[in-house]
C-alpha cells in the first residue's frame, strides 16, 4: 500500500485545528504555520494532485496579519467551485478561462470570517458531477491513504490535503456525497450540514430544490463541532435552532435504523458486514437498534438523477453568457456531456422528478418519527482503483459504475436532513471505509455528540500507524 504524507516535525506537527488553536494563543507564531503549511503542500501536492490555485504569496501576506477569528492564523483551502476576491474559479473544467473573483462569494466571506487563512483553492470534478476528482488532461486526485485508489468525490482535493496532513481543516461541499464521501475515502469526518445551515452563493440558493450544502473536512469530530458554532457566530439561519457548543457525547440513548440496502444498489457483502459491526457497536453502547429497509422507493435514483443531469444541462447551455468568449463546450469531459443529453431527452419528467425530489421530505419526517439516527455505509463498496471513473470513459459506463458506489449518500441532500460520515472501519485491503449517520432536520447536535461517543470507543487510523 503506497502512502504519502506530509507529517513532520514542524509547526504545524500533528495537531488538529482545536489544538492548533491552542498552540497559537501559547504564543506559536502564525508565519511558522503558514510557512509550515505551505512547505507540506508543496512536498507532497505531487501524488494527490489536489491544488487547483496557488496562493501562497496572499496567505503569508494575510500571516503577518490575520484576520480575527476563533481560527485567527490556522491555514486551509477552499475548493474551487466558490468565489474568493483575487482567485479564478474554474470549477474543475478546461471548458472556459476563469479571471480572477472581484469579491468573496457569501460563503467564503462566511468561512473566512472564522479567521481561517486560505492557501490557495482544490481540484474537483468538472463542477462537481462526478463521485471521482479525475480530470481529463490533468489526471485523478489520489487519496494520500492508497494512491492507486481516489481521493473520492469533488471535494476530493481538499480531503487529500487534510488527509495528508497538509492543512487541519477545509472546505468543501456536498450536492450528492461530496463532503461525506471524501471523508469515507480517506478516513476524515465529514459532515453534511441541514439546507440552510450555512451561508451560500447565490447560485446554488437560486436551484429549484437546494441539494447542495457547503462544509469542511478535518481529522476530528471537535474541529468539525468547532467550525459549524464559529461559523453560526457570523451566520445564522432565523428557521434553524443553532447547533450550539458541542464538545462532549450525548446522554441520550437513541433508536437507530441500521439500512445495508442502498437506495436501487445493494452494498457489498464486506460492507454490509463492516455496517452490521458498527451497528453492533452502538447496541452495546445502549442505543436501540433496528434493521430496516430504504425509506424511499427505488424510483428515487431515477429522480435523483434527472435533476442531477439538470444542472448539468444548464451549466452547459448558459456557458457562454457565463463566462464568455472563452467558452468551449468541446472541452467538455464525458459525464457533463452525456448528463447534458439526459436532461434534454428527458424533459417531459422533469416537472415530475423535481417534485419527487422536494418531497422525499415527508419521507423523512415519517421515518424521523420512529427513528432518531439510521446508520448506513457511507459507500456501497471499497474505494474504486484510478481510472475505474475516468470521464474519458463512456458516459453509460461511468454513471453505472457510479451509481454502484454512491448508493447512500444522495437521500440526504434530497431530503435536507444532516448526514454525517465517520471513519469507523476498514476494508480487508486497509482501505478506509467510511459509516454514515443521519438525523432529522436541524439535530446537527445529535450527530456531532454521537461523533464524540463513537470517536471515544474506536480512535481513528492514522495515516502515520
Amino acid at each position: 500500500m503506497t502512502r504519502v504524507h506530509a507529517f513532520a516535525d514542524d509547526a504545524l506537527q500533528d495537531l488538529d485545528a482545536v489544538g492548533l488553536v491552542a498552540a497559537l494563543h501559547d504564543g506559536l507564531p502564525v508565519t511558522d504555520v503558514v510557512d509550515a503549511a505551505i512547505a507540506r503542500a508543496s512536498a507532497v501536492n505531487a501524488d494527490p494532485g489536489a491544488m487547483a490555485y496557488e496562493a501562497f504569496d496572499r496567505a503569508r501576506d494575510e500571516a503577518r496579519k490575520p484576520r480575527p477569528g476563533f481560527f485567527a492564523g490556522v491555514p486551509t483551502f477552499v475548493k474551487d467551485n466558490v468565489d474568493v476576491e483575487g482567485m479564478p474559479t474554474q470549477q474543475g473544467t478546461d471548458a472556459y478561462v476563469a479571471r480572477p473573483a472581484k469579491r468573496d462569494g457569501d460563503f467564503a466571506r462566511m468561512f473566512l470570517a472564522t479567521g481561517l487563512i486560505p492557501l490557495g483553492k482544490t481540484q474537483l470534478s468538472e463542477f462537481g458531477f462526478n463521485a471521482a476528482a479525475d480530470h481529463v488532461r490533468l489526471g485523478p486526485v489520489r487519496t494520500p491513504r492508497h494512491t492507486d485508489h481516489y481521493a473520492g468525490a469533488s471535494s476530493a482535493g481538499s480531503a487529500a490535503f487534510v488527509a495528508a496532513g497538509v492543512v487541519p481543516i477545509a472546505h468543501a461541499n456536498d450536492g450528492g456525497g461530496s463532503i461525506r464521501i471524501p471523508a469515507a475515502v480517506n478516513g476524515l469526518v465529514g459532515l453534511k450540514p441541514t439546507r440552510d445551515r450555512l451561508a451560500q452563493d447565490k447560485m446554488m440558493r437560486d436551484m429549484p430544490v437546494r441539494i447542495i450544502s457547503d462544509g469542511v473536512l478535518t481529522r476530528s469530530v471537535r474541529d468539525t463541532a468547532a467550525f459549524y458554532r464559529e461559523a453560526e457566530k457570523v451566520f445564522r439561519h432565523p428557521r434553524l435552532a443553532p447547533i450550539g457548543n458541542i464538545t462532549r457525547p450525548g446522554r441520550a440513548r437513541l433508536r437507530v435504523a441500521v439500512v445495508t440496502r442502498g437506495v436501487g444498489r445493494d452494498c457489498s457483502p464486506e460492507v454490509r458486514e463492516l455496517t452490521l459491526k458498527t451497528a453492533a457497536l452502538l447496541e452495546s453502547m445502549g442505543h436501540h437498534v433496528e434493521e430496516i429497509d430504504p425509506p424511499v422507493p427505488d424510483s428515487f435514483v431515477d429522480d435523483f438523477l434527472l435533476y442531477w443531469a439538470m444542472m448539468a444541462m444548464f451549466l452547459v447551455r448558459t456557458g457562454r453568457r457565463a463566462h464568455g468568449p472563452t467558452w468551449d463546450p468541446s472541452k467538455l469531459d464525458n459525464l457533463t456531456l452525456g448528463l447534458d443529453r439526459h436532461a434534454r431527452r428527458n424533459l417531459h419528467r422533469l416537472p415530475g422528478a423535481i417534485a419527487a425530489i422536494g418531497g422525499s421530505k415527508r419521507l423523512a419526517a415519517r421515518h424521523r418519527s420512529a427513528y432518531d439516527v439510521t446508520l448506513t455505509p457511507t459507500l456501497a463498496t471499497a474505494t474504486p482503483t484510478v481510472g475505474h471513473l475516468s470521464p474519458s470513459a463512456d458516459y453509460e459506463q461511468i454513471m453505472d459504475r457510479l451509481l454502484d458506489w454512491v448508493a447512500f449518500t444522495p437521500l440526504a441532500n434530497a431530503t435536507g436532513e444532516p448526514a454525517i460520515s465517520l471513519p469507523l472501519a476498514t476494508t480487508s485491503t486497509g482501505l478506509p471505509q467510511g459509516m454514515m449517520l443521519g438525523a432529522g432536520r436541524g439535530r446537527e447536535a445529535r450527530l456531532l455528540e454521537l461523533a464524540y461517543e463513537l470517536e471515544e470507543a474506536v480512535p481513528w487510523p492514522r495515516i502515520r500507524d
